[in-house]
């Protein structure tokens, strides 16, 4: 990832007024802002049949799904990232009365693509790690039927399962719910390699 605006750190205050007042969306780290780019209509799709579905499962229940514009922050490491999906539960905690900035998210899933595939699996995972409420992120492939799922144990370390299996229906261990791979991968296809 390369930074947008160089030359300088920002402080996050600097990110925060210079991002609400954004055209376009852009995440923040250690004092450097990175345009987000755009993505691809298979990780539409998913992202959106996703969304959809956990907005159906939660439905009426203390925990609530957010898509790709709200922004979450690590104040560990003062990352500001907009995960695909997040999920919240009970209370909502922001970070000042904007209300656009999630502190504790429950869950959150990346949907991949080629070129943030190794961030979104490495360094963003790191740092997502360091929010307290977090239980369980998922990255979903948009090129390949895909599924990596990260569940926080007791002691601290994460468990990883995986599975390439459309036919599979996977439990959302912290939501206690059940995702039918087919539902997320519905009217999928992917593109072909050239």
């Amino acid at each position: 990832m390369t930074p947008t605006i160089q030359n300088r750190k920002h402080t996050e205050q600097e990110y925060l007024e210079l991002e609400r007042k954004a055209e376009y969306k852009s995440e923040f780290f250690a004092g450097e802002i990175f345009a987000m780019a755009g993505s691809s209509n298979p990780h539409n799709m998913i992202t959106v049949n996703f969304l959809t579905l956990l907005m159906s499962k939660l439905k009426g229940k203390s925990c609530r799904p957010y898509g790709s514009d709200m922004r979450v922050h690590t104040p560990i490491n003062s990352l500001y990232a907009y995960p695909d999906i997040s999920v919240v539960c009970g209370e909502k905690k922001f970070l000042d009365d904007v209300f656009d900035t999630l502190l504790n998210p429950a869950f959150i899933c990346e949907v991949l693509s080629k070129s943030t595939a190794d961030y979104d699996t490495g360094g963003k995972f790191m740092r997502y790690r360091s929010i307290e409420s977090l239980k369980e992120y998922w990255v979903i492939s948009s090129f390949e039927c895909r599924l990596q799922k990260f569940v926080k144990q007791p002691n601290g370390s994460w468990l990883l399962t995986e599975t390439t299996n459309a036919n599979e229906t996977v439990l959302i261990e912290s939501l206690s719910e059940e995702v039918p791979l087919q539902e997320v991968y519905f009217d999928v296809q992917f593109e072909v390699a050239k």
